[in-house]
């Protein structure tokens, strides 16, 4: 198991040697879809990415929550959430 995740600049790199590419053109794809992911999470739509997962957006409603410093209760306002499932071929790779 790896100790730090993979950095932006080492998915680039790797990226590039995948595709047979150079690092400027990684960088932008990279970038081209992370803009994507955002825009399309941001408006309420989903992404799904292929043996990855699905990345969504979902409101959470008003609640109650406690400061855990003093042990007060206090109203959390209606936020949201993004939430990422995980596909199943991404589990069984690493598990099995």
């Amino acid at each position: 198991m790896a100790n730090k995740p993979m950095t932006k600049s080492q998915l680039v790199a790797a990226l590039a040697e995948k595709l047979d590419s150079d690092k400027k053109s990684a960088a932008a794809a990279i970038d081209a879809v992370s803009e994507i992911i955002t825009h399309e999470v941001a408006n309420g739509g989903a992404v799904t990415i292929p043996n990855v997962g699905k990345i969504s957006c979902r409101a959470r409603p008003e609640r109650m929550v406690r400061n855990p410093a003093t042990g007060e209760q206090i109203k959390k306002p209606a936020d949201k959430v993004v939430k990422m499932t995980i596909a199943k071929a991404l589990k069984d790779s690493v598990n099995g």
